[in-house]
């Protein structure tokens, strides 16, 4: 199952994110097995050789890619399982299948939680499917799929209970414009990684209202002790939040033009509801999805989390925007 083997990797999932991580992959793979519901978009690429929804500037290699349209196959026929499904639709695509998940390495590369479920993709597999923490891994850092396919420089995290697994998966994606690292803080980095997609949707909401970067600037600095202290009181750990998996994560989601958490927010803050935002923007927004779970979660361990909270009013309460966060700006210090 780790070094020495040649794996079988699969990619599951067929949007922006799935199609750079089988870009970043073939640098060091000779051949891969690639997970796509839809036939037809696993038609276009073998003859046209890009995604025709996602990241299309990429130029795919379909000779070097064995196709799946039916999940339980690729699952039976690989050992490194990568997931890239979003998390709202990661149940659905699992339930019903026969398949054990047993030997396999299972990566999450999800930024977000299984709803109702209120689980991370990493507790989700191992409660739900009994997967050994020590055989999961979790890819995470400030990454848009949009920079990969410009190949710009980019840093990940690997996070694994394993070390040898995390180095193993890290060497899977290093090349030489992505630049990995591993950790052991499965826990935080995925939480993590949860909260800052919400505390993007209130960097959109500002911006949106018109507030600017030295507004910016402090609601993300607050954003980051937020989620410090989520973390402290929720699974304390040596972990330095400051670093590119924590803090780094949180300033390109909150920053970037390729941020689609905060494109939905600026959308919100200018007056649009939370379901026409989505259903302009066609995407898969993360931190919507999660909103109800951390309030859920966070109602067990009162952490104070402001920023949170006006997001949770903004989006599920109908609260205005604008007063909302002219509230928020009095908290912030």
């Amino acid at each position: 199952m780790l070094m020495g083997k040649k794996h079988q990797v699969a990619v599951l999932g067929s949007g922006s994110w799935a199609t750079a991580l089988v870009k970043i992959l073939l640098n060091n793979l000779e051949k891969i097995k690639w997970f796509i519901r839809n036939a037809e978009t696993i038609d276009f690429i073998q003859k046209h050789h890009h995604n025709p929804k996602y990241i299309s500037s990429v130029e795919l290699l379909p000779d070097k890619i064995e196709f799946y349209d039916d999940i339980d196959d690729i699952i039976n026929d690989s050992d490194v399982l990568i997931f890239a499904i979003p998390s709202p639709f990661l149940k659905e695509s699992l339930e019903g299948n026969h398949v054990s998940f047993n030997h396999k390495t299972i990566v999450s590369a999800i930024k977000g939680i299984i709803p109702e479920l209120n689980l991370t993709v990493a507790e989700f597999f191992n409660q739900i499917y009994g997967v050994p923490f020590q055989n999961i891994g979790i890819v995470s850092g400030p990454c848009h799929a949009e920079e990969i396919a410009l190949e710009r420089l980019s840093y990940l995290t690997v996070a694994s209970a394993s070390k040898i697994r995390a180095e193993m998966i890290a060497d899977m994606l290093r090349c030489h414009f992505v630049k990995v690292k591993s950790s052991k803080d499965i826990y935080g980095i995925e939480y993590a990684a949860i909260l800052k997609n919400i505390m993007a949707i209130a960097a959109g909401i500002s911006h949106g209202l018109g507030y600017g970067d030295n507004f910016l600037a402090v609601l993300i600095s607050n954003a980051s002790q937020e989620i410090k202290r989520f973390l402290d009181k929720t699974y304390k750990s040596k972990r330095k939040v400051n670093s590119s998996a924590y803090l780094g994560d949180l300033l390109v989601t909150a920053y970037s033009q390729f941020s689609r958490n905060r494109t939905f927010g600026t959308m919100i803050g200018k007056g649009y509801s939370a379901k026409s935002a989505q259903l302009e923007m066609n995407m898969i927004v993360e931190g919507f999805h999660a909103i109800e779970c951390i309030k859920e979660i966070n109602n067990s361990y009162k952490v104070k989390m402001p920023i949170f909270d006006s997001v949770y009013h903004i989006i599920h309460d109908k609260i205005s925007p604008a007063l909302e966060i002219s509230l928020l700006s009095e908290d912030l210090r």
